[in-house]
């Protein structure tokens, strides 16, 4: 059974598939030259000047032991972080009232606009994830924010996932 694809109706010598294919970049590849905030590194795999994308932005992001980040949100992006490796705890809201962990296989949706801020868990493993965004270029604004003592946690609820 044959399913209609836009590329069918092009000639099948017309597109450079070589050039304009797959792309792997590798993970010593990866460009740390992009927007970084406070307390972890950031490196591009995937974006506009790297490979042409056009609508998602995709790299990593470590934070070593016992650090934070510094608030920031990532303008009208969405943002999905997959944790890799340690622990991740996030805080989010007007001051970073809200609170949720993250262990590795777990994935994390932060949307447009929401104010938030990273903090490795753990005192002695570095935190590993891939990041991915909803456009071409790493939008990162910092902000100045004095977060609240305690933060609420915040668990997964829904009419399927129940309260722990």
């Amino acid at each position: 059974m044959s399913h209609p694809h836009p590329h069918e109706e092009i000639a099948p010598h017309a597109v450079d598939w070589r050039r304009n294919g797959v792309r792997v970049i590798k993970a010593n590849q990866l460009d740390p030259n992009t927007a970084q905030t406070p307390g972890m590194n950031r490196a591009a795999a995937i974006n506009a000047a790297r490979v042409g994308a056009q609508k998602i932005w995709a790299g990593t992001v470590t934070i070593h032991p016992n650090a934070k980040t510094g608030a920031h949100h990532h303008g009208a992006l969405e943002s999905v972080i997959y944790v890799v490796r340690g622990r991740a705890r996030m805080r989010w809201g007007e001051r970073l009232e809200f609170v949720a962990e993250a262990e590795p296989g777990d994935f994390i949706f932060v949307p447009p606009y929401v104010p938030h801020q990273e903090i490795n868990a753990s005192t002695d493993e570095p935190l590993e994830c891939v990041l991915v965004r909803s456009d071409n270029e790493a939008v990162v604004v910092n902000l100045d924010i004095e977060p609240v003592e305690k933060p609420e946690a915040v668990f997964w609820v829904d009419p399927i996932h129940r309260h722990p």
